[in-house]
């Protein structure tokens, strides 16, 4: 079973890596991005016996840090 776990960071939280893609982008001439926060996406090919309560717990004990970061699960087919 494919599943995507997203990461990102909780607000209030700085986010360095997204205000340097912002100062790229507005060097390039972007205009009109007002901010920008970056994450990431970790995709998992997991057995189908695989419980929710199993990757929620990969999710808080490996994949993000759950003192900065929120996740999200997506389960795919």
């Amino acid at each position: 079973m494919k599943t995507r776990i997203f990461v990102t960071l909780k607000g209030g939280v700085l986010d360095p890596q997204g205000k340097a893609i912002h100062h790229a982008l507005d060097g390039l001439g972007f205009q009109g991005v007002n901010d920008v926060r970056a994450g990431k996406l970790i995709e998992l090919d997991l057995a189908d016996d695989v419980s929710d309560a199993q990757i929620e717990d990969m999710c808080r004990k490996l994949l993000a840090n759950t003192v900065i970061e929120n996740y999200k699960i997506e389960k795919g087919a």
